[in-house]
């Protein structure tokens, strides 16, 4: 066969190849923009908020326990001298909250469903995808080793070998040198990469393999194009989440009763909105 021949064959498979599809959609695609405006972010807080009052006590309890869990790791941070991730650490909470939250989306499917609600259920969810919700979760665990690995490489590359000040003096440390302020920004560009992707990610895949049987990639893929597709209200709403997250932060976690919950019956509002 000469060198022609086999040119045309090659130009032949290619051309089959680009009419056949995958069955993989592309992320831009009409079928997943819903056109909602903004403001539908503040309608899903308001229906995670009805979600919470009705029957309250399971949800204000699963509030409790994220409370108690988040206190504990911080103090175990703090015992073992790995103060020094601990910002990147309660950012890191973003990225793994949408597994956490997975008992208040099961609740919220309750209510929607007229199925008893009950906390047991809420702790021991079964998902129609089975063991693919551990699977992301690892992978969302990976995602926020990941982010506080290359948080401690940005501060040795800014200051080296210095220890880190502890929390009384880091402030000045940040604030009042150039080489903090350089820090800062750097830090909080690659910190909002990992963040975007790990919102886009996690926003959907968690309640879809919750209410749908699917596999763990296509769930964090649908989820990124459901993201991606419906940017407006899908900013807003992180908007609203990192708002939220920060009042908690500020209350030294303790809002987080209250606010955890809420946004997890809100994020289940958002899914059947959007999917």
């Amino acid at each position: 066969m000469n060198a022609a021949n086999v040119t045309k064959e090659l130009v032949e498979s290619v051309g089959k190849l680009a009419e056949t599809t995958s069955g993989v959609e592309e992320t831009e695609s009409e079928k997943r923009k819903r056109h909602l405006p903004a403001s539908a972010a503040v309608g899903w807080l308001r229906a995670g908020w009805r979600d919470l009052v009705s029957q309250p006590v399971p949800s204000l309890a699963y509030g409790v326990a994220v409370f108690a869990l988040s206190a504990l790791v911080i103090a175990a941070m703090f015992a073992l001298g790995w103060s020094t991730v601990l910002f990147p650490a309660l950012a890191g909470f973003l990225v793994v909250g949408p597994l956490l939250a997975i008992g208040l989306y099961q609740k919220s499917r309750a209510l929607e469903t007229g199925e008893p609600v009950a906390l047991k259920r809420m702790l021991l969810v079964k998902g129609k995808s089975g063991g693919q919700i551990p699977f992301v979760g690892v992978l969302l665990c990976l995602l926020m080793l990941l982010w506080m690995r290359a948080a401690v490489i940005i501060y040795a590359l800014f200051f080296g070998y210095r220890p880190f000040p502890g929390l009384d003096h880091v402030a000045a440390m940040l604030f009042t040198t150039g080489t903090g302020w350089a820090m800062l920004l750097v830090g909080t560009l690659v910190g909002g990469l990992f963040a975007a992707f790990s919102f886009a990610i996690s926003a959907f895949s968690v309640p879809m393999l919750l209410d749908e049987r699917t596999d763990a990639f296509t769930a964090m893929g649908t989820s990124m194009a459901m993201v991606w597709n419906n940017r407006p209200v899908m900013i807003a709403w992180g908007a609203i989440v990192l708002a939220l997250f920060l009042l908690s932060a500020v209350t030294g976690l303790l809002a987080l009763v209250v606010v955890f919950p809420l946004l997890g019956h809100a994020t289940w509002q958002a899914y059947k909105a959007v999917r």
